[in-house]
């Protein structure tokens, strides 16, 4: 959030741990946890309000329990990373980055039913109802998301 060279590897990208919400907790800071989305409709972007970090990425609803955790708040280094969840599996949204990127659809395919099962079971037994991210009563997020104009979107859009 305003620091692409702090989260973006050389070719432009950012590793992303899949993983469901109530896998989640937030030990710290979570006073300066902010939310904003791109549109009314978009995914919520958490970060900490306090150092603009990025946190995760979250559906607009918690039925939906699947988050997508920014690598830069989970470890110092890429290899303590890949120790805990194992090596990146699908890459994604490769259309813009800046070198080629090896993709496969059979291993997009496969990593996509997974994640979709995994929701799945979350919704079957309520699982999904365990977040750090929504107020569990209301299904509401925990901060009122912010969401950009189209003018702050066109920036930010613009700014990589």
């Amino acid at each position: 959030m305003g620091h692409p060279e702090a989260i973006l590897d050389d070719i432009g990208g950012t590793d992303i741990v899949a993983t469901l919400q109530q896998y989640v907790r937030l030990i710290k800071g979570t006073d300066s946890l902010a939310c904003l989305s791109l549109s009314d409709r978009g995914l919520l972007r958490w970060y900490a309000r306090c150092c603009d970090t990025p946190i995760a990425n979250t559906a607009r609803s918690p039925k939906l329990s699947y988050v997508g955790l920014v690598h830069t708040c989970l470890g110092p280094s890429q290899r303590s990373l890949d120790a805990a969840f194992g090596h990146t599996s699908m890459p994604v949204n490769t259309k813009h980055a800046k070198a080629p990127v090896a993709a496969s659809a059979f291993t997009a395919l496969t990593s996509v039913a997974r994640i979709f099962a995994s929701v799945a079971r979350a919704r079957l037994d309520g699982s999904y109802k365990q977040s750090p991210f929504f107020v569990e009563a209301l299904g509401t997020p925990v901060v009122a998301p912010r969401i950009l104009s189209a003018t702050e979107r066109a920036q930010a859009m613009n700014a990589v």
